[in-house]
């Protein structure tokens, strides 16, 4: 009995102390846990303490393209040109003797591809001037695969537009948006036909408004792009740039690349500016060009500290033209435009798109800052010749000796060759030029040393001609240059 007390004892008393174990082991435990509870509930107090940015706009996920998309693939189409160049590198060698031996020279014909937009129901068709720069053909595909040949009704390469005509009647074609009411952010659609197919539509949004690019050389160019990030690549040149409805806000011109292909950025003509090209084109057969008249720089953040200026804003004027619409309006070096016509100017682009898209003989008002107060100005806008008169294309003559049409080059087109004169071959019949091998679009510079810019002063050239050889030298719109000789 007293063994069996014991070990009951024993047992009872080891029981205990495992129990006893067991509580202190959970309150431990529990203590620990509240802890780490406490701790991971004042950790999540300090996050939710921090500041949280959320965004203002939400990605419109339903947006729908495709009402735009088919509205615009039947307008864009497909542009081939055929472009020859000559080679002399026999003519050295034939010198005055080369009409003995036929035609010495090798035509290596190139071919080039592009898009462009219908904009009329009859045929008019609006793309880049560089697409058909110097073709001699023109061939038009459109979306249903049918092909017509298309003639150049008019170009100009201070804004990259030409405008090609089709005979057809009852065709699709895109409607003008206004190119001013575009904002960044907005979704565009870019149709065109690149790498030869049908037309394809990618879409973005407009990264920037009024860029600047530097690639239409001229320093007389236009150049206030609408930047995007759709997709563009080689063949898409020419194509539309269209909002949501399907309405044109620009002409696709250009992408910003490395390699040739598309990398992040494209370029567009915008819409209200191709629309006064275009009208210009067709009315007057080239760009009624409208200046203010003044010298005009960028303003930097040093350049308005150097100017006591309180906002980085506007264009300075670095110079007035005498006599041009600004100074007979009363503006003056060192004023700075802030808007034209109620619409801020940030830059230079900016000031030359928006005027691009007047006449001159156009009144616009400028606000400008003058020594820190504000004052408006009504300009009247002139051509470059200093009037408000319409300037057209010269007229076409024949010459029966060269057995050519030609036409005196207008001023832009000047500019853009980079030549101070010249005679374009509008139409080649029988005679010299057509043995020698030179096609309509070629532009003679100089004959027998004199240079031409007229029927009088060809026809004087060519009473120089001595020993029955005509010496003449030109170029094609593509830079090639050629310098030929011909016996009578």
């Amino acid at each position: 009995m007293k063994t069996f007390a014991k070990s009951f004892l024993g047992a009872a008393t080891g029981t205990m102390i495992i129990i006893a174990s067991f509580a202190l082991y959970f309150h431990a435990y529990e203590q620990q846990t509240s802890s780490k509870t406490t701790h991971q509930t004042t950790t999540e107090n300090s996050f939710s303490q921090l500041p949280v940015h959320q965004a203002s706009y939400v990605v419109p996920q339903q947006t729908d393209f495709t009402q735009a998309a088919e509205k615009s693939i039947n307008a864009v189409v497909h542009i081939k040109t055929e472009v020859s160049a000559k080679t002399g590198s026999y003519e050295s060698f034939f010198g005055p003797f080369q009409d003995y031996f036929g035609n010495p020279y090798r035509n290596d014909t190139y071919i080039a591809f592009g898009s462009g937009v219908i904009i009329s129901s009859d045929g008019y068709i609006v793309t880049n001037n560089h697409v058909v720069e110097g073709a001699e053909r023109i061939t038009v595909t459109f979306n249903n695969k049918k092909e017509l040949e298309a003639r150049i009704v008019g170009t100009d390469p201070t804004t990259d537009l030409a405008l090609i005509k089709v005979d057809a009647d009852e065709l699709v074609f895109l409607t003008y948006g206004n190119s001013d009411k575009v904002k960044v952010g907005e979704w565009v659609l870019a149709v065109g036909n690149p790498f030869n197919l049908t037309s394809t539509v990618t879409a973005g949004i407009v990264s920037a408004k009024a860029r600047y690019m530097g690639i239409l050389g001229a320093q007389s160019s236009i150049e206030s792009f609408i930047q995007t990030d759709a997709v563009v690549n080689r063949g898409n040149s020419g194509g539309a740039l269209v909002n949501t409805h399907g309405d044109l806000i620009g002409i696709n011109a250009a992408i910003a690349s490395h390699t040739g292909l598309y990398e992040g950025y494209s370029f567009a003509i915008p819409v209200n500016l191709v629309k006064k090209v275009i009208n210009d084109l067709m009315e007057f057969g080239e760009l009624q060009r409208a200046y203010i008249g003044v010298q005009i720089r960028d303003i930097d953040a040093e350049f308005a500290t150097e100017l006591g200026l309180s906002e980085i804003e506007g264009v300075y004027i670095a110079g007035i033209v005498p006599d041009g619409g600004a100074d007979i309006a009363g503006l003056r070096e060192g004023d700075v435009i802030l808007s034209i016509d109620n619409n801020r100017i940030h830059s230079l682009s900016e000031l030359m798109g928006n005027i691009g898209q007047h006449s001159p003989g156009e009144v616009v008002s400028i606000d400008a800052n003058r020594d820190n107060e504000l004052q408006t100005f009504y300009v009247t806008l002139k051509n470059e010749n200093g009037t408000t008169a319409i300037i057209k294309s010269g007229n076409t003559f024949n010459n029966n000796l060269l057995g050519a049409s030609l036409q005196q080059l207008s001023s832009d087109e000047l500019r853009g060759l980079k030549i101070s004169n010249g005679l374009k071959i509008t139409e080649v019949n029988e005679g010299i030029l057509r043995r020698g091998g030179i096609t309509p679009g070629f532009i003679i510079t100089e004959i027998n040393g004199v240079k031409v810019n007229s029927s009088s002063s060809l026809n004087e050239a060519l009473q120089r001609t001595k020993r029955n050889i005509i010496q003449l030298k030109g170029m094609y719109p593509n830079g090639v240059r050629i310098s030929y000789e011909f016996m009578l």
